[in-house]
């Protein structure tokens, strides 16, 4: 099974800019996005073959998150089940047979980590929902984190330390999800692997150098690992400030 994940950074925008095209190349089983920036019906995308399931924000242009699956899963469930983190579309599960796909877009602590407390929040509550699923069948997390969980995973760590993204709280909440009993599935197949990232700033010619972030993961369920096939990262296809990545499952 072929999972794909991107932060499109506005469905609408990237629609203009070769996203069919992408899309059908990636020929993805479930292929999930974040940042749509958009409500139901204002992004005209249906492909053919596959049912589509939106989660926007309440708040106009921002964040939201959607899958199109060519497979029906046995149910989908909309947010993490705490009426805070209910307003953005931050997080969408499908249920399959034999996972859970839990696509989401994590709050960004923002310049200043003005918004780290909620974050923290935030990070607390997902991993208490994803051990309680992973409890009935294991789990599969895509979507940007928004942390680059170690130093090997920035361009620049160093003037990065305590940024939003490279802060000490967030890598460490990072650590601590990996700790009870995920992996993340690019680091796992490719421990040593410099220069591999999934996003980079408009600014500074920051792609053009590969001066990157790789703040986009599949995270799955350690007893997943064997299972995992290919995880990749696809710097080579455009459209957004992120690239798409990759995790293909023998299921």
């Amino acid at each position: 099974m072929k999972l794909i994940s991107w932060n499109v950074n506005g469905l609408r925008a990237v629609l203009k800019k070769d996203f069919a095209a992408s899309f059908a190349a990636l020929n993805a089983d479930v292929f999930c996005v974040q940042e749509t920036k958009c409500q139901p019906g204002e992004a005209d995308f249906e492909p053919e073959g596959y049912t589509s399931y939106f989660y926007s924000a309440e708040k106009k242009g921002y964040s939201g998150t959607a899958c199109w699956s060519r497979v029906q899963p046995l149910s989908v469930t909309y947010g993490i089940g705490v009426e805070e983190h209910s307003h953005e579309g931050r997080a969408i599960t499908l249920e399959f047979e034999n996972f859970y796909l839990v696509n989401v877009y994590v709050p960004n602590a923002q310049e200043g980590l003005a918004r780290i407390d909620y974050r923290m929040r935030w990070e607390d509550d997902l991993r208490a929902y994803l051990l309680a699923l992973d409890a009935k069948k294991p789990v599969v997390l895509c979507g940007d984190l928004n942390v680059a969980h170690n130093e090997i995973d920035l361009k620049n760590p160093g003037p990065n330390r305590g940024n939003a993204g490279f802060s000490d709280q967030e890598r460490a909440k990072m650590t601590e999800l990996l700790a009870a009993g995920f992996a993340d599935t690019f680091r796992e197949k490719y421990p040593d692997l410099t220069g591999a990232y999934s996003w980079w700033s408009y600014r500074f010619n920051a792609r053009k150098n590969n001066a990157g972030w790789r703040i986009d993961y599949f995270v799955v369920s350690r007893r997943l690992m064997d299972k995992v096939k290919v995880a990749a990262i696809h710097p080579e296809i455009f459209g957004s400030d992120h690239c798409p990545v990759e995790l293909e499952l023998d299921l």
